[in-house]
């Protein structure tokens, strides 16, 4: 965990300075081309400034990433009156694992999964979706349950959380740049529509805003292949103990066991449509790997599986550590 805070921090103040430093080199020149005479110096950036503005935008994600989050997969908060069985087991096995009481939401998914948002603990949201509610046996339940408080009280919740951020922005930047370059492209066609004098003025201009915006989405893609390799990594090891807490908080390692087991069993045979539906870009965040397509039909395996790392154990591996906790008594 402390590994992973301070790469996510420091990853949004490099992203800064990359671009920086391609301004210095590729922007100036570019500049010193375009306008035909030299310019000298370097453009610098004060630290303070960027960490204020990084710290800007954690401060936005810690504002609005829960509830963005939530209408990703259609998610709404419940309370007792609505939800009195869900809440109350929430409740319970809160105060046996000692963290604050979360709030609850249900998403109206068929397929079965649940997951933890929350910037701080005495702030997270405990999802699951109505598929899991009508797939689980009780025990079943309380132990997926369990599994999220445990996230919550091991503060991987907070973490995972803010990782959104860079991976969020780095999108954001390069879908920026690529609606500049396809306005670049519309301009083109005005280029036969002038005379000389306008036309080189046109094609200066054209290459100016091209090169700039595929420096700013390679800069863009390089940083949010860094930040989401990151986030399925420590997705990856944030798992084994979450399981290992809930089979703590629970006594009963092997009802998670089973949970996972139904989890995964009714997720390989949900349809794409159904996966996509509870995607939202949570796929690290749920209690068991979600197996559907983000990158367009047929694409998403090679993506996902064979250059990125998983964002979930085996669930066999988990399965067999669970038996084995199980074995030892607890």
């Amino acid at each position: 965990m402390a590994v992973a805070v301070v790469l996510v921090a420091v990853l949004p103040v490099a992203f800064v300075y990359a671009f920086v430093f391609a301004v210095n080199t590729v922007g100036l020149d570019l500049l010193a081309w375009a306008t035909e005479r030299p310019w000298k110096g370097r453009v610098t950036v004060e630290p303070w400034l960027v960490i204020a503005a990084v710290g800007a935008g954690f401060g936005v994600q810690f504002l609005v990433g829960d509830r963005v989050a939530l209408r990703s997969v259609d998610a709404r908060r419940v309370d007792r009156d609505r939800r009195p069985d869900l809440t109350a087991r929430v409740d319970r096995l809160a105060q046996v694992a000692d963290v604050p009481l979360p709030r609850v939401a249900v998403s109206s998914a068929t397929v079965p999964n649940a997951f933890t948002v929350g910037t701080r603990p005495a702030a997270a949201t405990v999802v699951v979706t109505e598929g899991l509610l009508d797939a689980l046996e009780a025990d079943e339940l309380d132990a997926v349950l369990a599994h999220e408080l445990a996230h919550v009280k091991n503060r991987d919740v907070t973490v995972m959380s803010m990782s959104y951020f860079l991976p969020s922005l780095t999108y954001l930047v390069a879908a920026a740049a690529f609606l500049v370059l396809q306005g670049v492209y519309h301009l083109f066609g005005g280029i036969l529509h002038v005379d000389d004098d306008e036309a080189k003025g046109f094609v200066v201009a054209l290459v100016a805003l091209t090169v700039s915006a595929l420096v700013t989405m390679a800069i863009s893609a390089l940083f949010w292949v860094a930040s989401y390799t990151l986030f399925r990594v420590l997705s990856q090891y944030r798992e084994y103990a979450a399981d290992r807490g809930a089979a703590v908080i629970t006594g009963d390692p092997a009802a998670l066991a089973s949970a996972l087991r139904t989890v995964d069993d009714e997720m390989s045979a949900a349809p794409d449509r159904d996966l996509r539906a509870i995607d939202g870009g949570l796929e690290a965040l749920y209690v068991a790997p979600v197996n559907a397509y983000q990158f367009g039909d047929g694409d998403r395996e090679l993506i996902s599986s064979d250059i990125f790392p998983a964002t979930h154990p085996p669930t066999r591996d988990r399965v067999e550590r669970l038996r084995e906790l199980a074995g030892d008594g607890l």
